[in-house]
């Protein structure tokens, strides 16, 4: 839900979305999150996370 909310603010900040857009992906992440679908998209993002963080070393 966090990562929704930073892309929102992200997309709105750098005006490449306008705050309608934002506020449907923030919306969706509120969704994400209180379905079934958390932890495939959660292990997904985590799975991403340690992927870039073990390039770096």
């Amino acid at each position: 839900m966090l990562l929704f909310g930073a892309a929102s603010a992200l997309a709105v900040r750098t005006k490449s979305a306008g705050g309608g857009a934002a506020l449907v992906l923030f919306l969706f992440g509120f969704f994400a999150a209180g379905t079934g679908a958390y932890e495939p998209i959660h292990n997904l993002v985590q799975a991403s996370a340690d992927a870039i963080a073990e390039l770096g070393n």
